[in-house]
């Protein structure tokens, strides 16, 4: 049984509240293929770490990906009470649970407050995602 937590449409706004790390990806996808197993491991690690690892199949969750403006695959943020970084780091597990444990996200700059998927603007582009996801 996996350790990660899907999230979609109805229940992403749980990443509002705690540290999380969220991974966007798509079954198609090599690069996220590689990085599933570390994924996994990462969220056995997760109690631990005093964070939770999610998921988002961009592929079933078009409206989500619009609202993080995800345009690369895989690409994974840390959530923090609803602050946002993106994560650009390296995808071993050594340095996702360094990532947190010696707070490196601290030095990263925040997502922009307009561009913040809980912002209205954010909101919109999940609905335009989502109608094109619709039309085709």
């Amino acid at each position: 049984r996996s350790s990660v937590r899907v999230l979609c449409g109805s229940n992403w706004s749980l990443v509002l509240q705690g540290q999380w790390m969220l991974e966007f990806y798509a079954p198609w996808c090599p690069a996220c293929q590689q990085i599933e197993s570390t994924w996994e491991n990462f969220a056995k690690e997760s109690e631990h770490l005093g964070i939770t690892v999610g998921k988002v199949d961009v592929t079933q969750e078009p409206g989500l990906s619009g609202r993080f403006f995800v345009t690369t695959l895989p690409t994974i943020y840390h959530a923090n009470d609803g602050v946002f970084r993106r994560y650009r780091g390296s995808r071993t597990l050594e340095d996702l649970q360094g990532y947190i444990l010696e707070r490196k996200w601290e030095a990263v700059e925040p997502v922009a407050g307009w561009k913040s998927p809980s912002s209205i603007m954010m909101h919109g582009m999940a609905g335009l995602f989502h109608f094109s996801g619709w039309i085709r």
